[in-house]
């Protein structure tokens, strides 16, 4: 636990409303399968950070999708989002120069809850180039 508290300490903690990048800065959201960046942080990427309509995995412009929702916008499996979270993991460690800014994936449009959700994105802890929001980072310390 005082690992977990460290990192916080660090500031390690993704803004909840992210308006802006640094150079190096990459805007973490959740997607879906088909690439339809119509509706929440999915919207924000597209309009301010280089999302693709059609580019529902991975890294473009200033932003990175992880799909939490099908071609057909239905809500992925956690065994699903957790399959494209480790894709991302394998981006990050390739690409230590660039900081990935995480948002609350999948616990939004796609209804998961942070119980759900962070435990997918606990590999990331030990990379110092990825942020995670608060909401993630007070699981770790409540429940690892």
């Amino acid at each position: 636990m005082a690992k977990n508290a460290e990192l916080i300490d660090r500031r390690r903690v993704s803004s909840a409303n992210i308006q802006q990048l640094e150079e190096n800065e990459i805007f973490v959201f959740g997607s879906n399968e088909a690439g339809i960046h119509e509706a929440g942080a999915a919207r924000l990427a597209k309009e301010k950070f280089g999302a693709v309509d059609g580019e529902g995995l991975g890294l473009f412009g200033q932003s990175f999708a992880i799909p939490t929702k099908d071609k057909n916008i239905q809500t992925l499996s956690l065994r699903k989002i957790e399959k494209h979270v480790n894709h991302f993991i394998a981006v990050t460690h390739a690409n230590p120069h660039l900081t990935f800014l995480v948002t609350e994936i999948g616990c939004g449009l796609a209804g998961y809850d942070v119980k759900n959700i962070a435990p997918i994105f606990a590999d990331c802890i030990g990379y110092d180039n990825i942020y995670l929001p608060l909401s993630f980072w007070q699981y770790y310390l409540a429940y690892c």
